[in-house]
């Protein structure tokens, strides 16, 4: 786990387009900038410039297998973590904006669920789930939620960098989860 404390490397990354393509790397594979415009309706020059950025940063890197505009990139497989409790303003506003940009796309993704979900195989359908609770806790029971919560929600990560460990049938799932203090 790489814990972020260069606000710098939150902006690369809280970039809508960047995030779709660290999205695609992760699920799909290495990919060339081209392979990649083509998946997310960009053109090839303004992933390719983005595809740097986040190279910059560590967040992909060259993949082997090709050479100037046919030059493939992969996900370096690295969870992050920022928003520690005594970051400085400015890493805190980073974060911040990364975070916003980060449910945005979930919750599109969420919605482009919704309305596909009628077509989708029945099994998928009663699968998935949404649930949202309020309870009272205190910092301490909060923060050990959070230890448990990450385990469950990282169970099978394994399964993203080596697809023979995934089991026939499955498919890319999104799972999102905040907890924060009601605010006052």
């Amino acid at each position: 786990m790489r814990d972020i404390t260069d606000p710098r490397m939150l902006r690369a990354m809280a970039h809508p387009l960047r995030l779709r393509l660290i999205n695609e790397l992760g699920l799909h594979g290495p990919a060339t900038a081209t392979q990649l415009a083509e998946r997310v309706g960009e053109s090839a020059a303004n992933c390719s410039w983005h595809l740097r950025q986040l190279a910059k940063f560590g967040f992909i890197e060259e993949a082997e297998g090709g050479v100037g505009r046919n030059r493939p990139w992969r996900w370096v497989p690295m969870g992050n973590r920022w928003g520690g409790p005594d970051e400085p303003p400015e890493l805190m506003q980073a974060g911040s904006e990364l975070n916003a940009t980060l449910l945005a796309q979930e919750l599109a993704l969420r919605d482009q669920w919704d309305e596909q979900r009628q077509s989708d195989d029945t099994s998928w359908r009663h699968a998935a789930f949404t649930v949202q609770n309020v309870t009272w806790l205190t910092a301490d029971e909060l923060k050990a939620l959070e230890d448990e919560l990450v385990a469950v929600l990282t169970k099978h990560n394994q399964r993203i960098t080596d697809p023979a460990s995934r089991p026939e049938g499955s498919r890319p799932v999104r799972m999102v989860a905040w907890a924060n203090p009601n605010p006052s």
